[in-house]
């Protein structure tokens, strides 16, 4: 029986956070995962997706193309929507941005910000899984899952 490597539509935010953190590495190689997620949270792309934005953009686009995605060409259903819905909605509570709260002056991360950063780890947790399920390991670029 083949693999199904039809990536799930919850996953796309995954991805991007994925590919974003691996991109920071690239550019910076001595910088562990935790660095790179660190430097990922100071973005415009955290920026847009804590704040919902990805997921409105991408919802409106979605409405105006009759639910039709532009990658998949297929039609996104509504059980998934409301799925979608749940993630945004994930992502705006757990991402919360408090400006200049980054740090206490012990420089230990505040509890929310934590939170953030633990929640970014297990979506890129998600996505290494799924690119283990489906055997496409070459897409495993952090190997967070060591």
């Amino acid at each position: 029986m083949p693999i199904d490597n039809d990536k799930p539509y919850v996953l796309r935010v995954a991805e991007l956070i994925y590919s974003k953190v691996v991109n920071i590495k690239k550019k910076n190689s001595e910088m562990t995962n935790i660095q790179a997620f660190e430097v990922f949270m100071t973005t415009k792309d955290y920026d847009l997706i804590s704040s919902g934005e990805f997921h409105n953009q991408w919802f409106l686009e979605l409405k105006k193309n009759d639910f039709i995605d532009k990658q998949t060409g297929k039609k996104i259903n509504e059980e998934t929507m409301r799925l979608l819905e749940i993630q945004k909605d994930s992502m705006v509570k757990f991402l919360m941005k408090i400006p200049k709260l980054y740090y206490t002056k012990s420089h230990f991360p505040l509890e929310i910000s934590q939170r953030a950063f633990d929640h970014l780890w297990r979506v890129c947790e998600s996505y290494e899984m799924w690119c283990k399920e489906t055997k496409q390991k070459e897409l495993i670029l952090l190997n967070i899952l060591d």
